[in-house]
């Protein structure tokens, strides 16, 4: 009930640091659904826990098996090589066909008297035995059976797909001194990194610019009113590395007489919830009586 009665912003705020972010707004979210649809009862079966925000199949099996008994198969990725390996399956477990298959092996296989002990115990068998480098095929209880390993396949199951290509992307970013010490912070929206977190006003690139070549952009000229000076604060840009991009990042220090966005005093700065890459950055560029 806390947790469903906290602003998203403070939520945030304590989440900073820790990355992955959807899964704090998640939490949020689901902790507010239970608290305020559900009078504060967790879901005790399948059903219900898969409706939870950011809650998919392997969490809501796990729970509903492990917590209360109910026979729905889990699988994860010890799972997936187990059966792709003790089953010959070559089918690309990051796939929604590799889902759907391996989901409905793993629910014929399943011991639905004791489907607690028999998920927990597939996992481990995964972990500890049946591992993704140097498995204990020798001593392996199923080693007359594995397709994988009569056809010597062992290290080439299970199949995954090769992953994204890392992006590269280049922020610019406008780090406003106004007078009485105040400068501009902008929230980030949509379905892009870092939702709902603070950050200065930004400036995407295509490549790493120079000082006339950022004064061109139109949204920089969208965000300056009147006379500007300008200053680059880090020649090196800070590369700050994604799951799936690279964030090459400069900070430019604007000295402006006027902005088209509403100013925050430095001594709130601090408050707000930003990406680590602006918290590490303000931490080497705040005064210590603004931290």
């Amino acid at each position: 009930f806390d947790l469903a009665g906290a602003s998203a912003e403070e939520v945030l705020k304590l989440w900073q640091g820790l990355g992955y972010y959807s899964r704090a707004r998640n939490l949020h979210e689901t902790a507010r659904y239970v608290a305020n649809d559900l009078d504060g009862e967790f879901p005790r079966n399948y059903k219900g826990l898969i409706k939870l925000k950011g809650v998919g199949d392997y969490t809501a099996s796990a729970i509903a098996s492990i917590c209360y008994n109910e026979p729905v198969a889990v699988v994860d990725g010890n799972v997936y090589r187990v059966l792709s390996r003790i089953f010959g399956i070559d089918t690309p477990i990051n796939t929604t066909k590799g889902n759907k298959d391996f989901k409905a092996l793993a629910e014929e296989l399943l011991d639905r008297k004791d489907p607690a002990t028999f998920n927990q115990a597939l996992m481990e068998f995964g972990a500890l035995h049946c591992k993704p480098q140097n498995p204990a095929c020798e001593v392996c209880p199923f080693n007359d059976k594995c397709v994988a390993l009569k056809n010597h396949k062992v290290r080439e199951l299970p199949v995954k797909l090769k992953k994204t290509k890392v992006k590269k992307r280049y922020f610019n970013y406008l780090v406003f001194d106004l007078e009485n010490n105040r400068t501009v912070l902008e929230q980030r929206t949509g379905k892009g990194i870092w939702n709902g977190l603070y950050q200065f006003p930004l400036v995407e690139s295509e490549k790493l610019l120079e000082e006339r070549e950022l004064i061109l952009k139109n949204d920089f000229k969208t965000m300056v009113d009147g006379n500007f000076c300008i200053e680059l604060f880090n020649e090196e840009p800070v590369v700050h590395k994604l799951s799936h991009q690279h964030l090459y990042t400069r900070f430019w220090l604007v000295n402006a007489s006027g902005m088209s966005k509403e100013a925050v005093g430095l001594e709130q700065v601090m408050d707000y919830p930003v990406p680590v890459l602006i918290e590490n950055f303000l931490n080497e560029f705040l005064p210590e009586e603004y931290k």
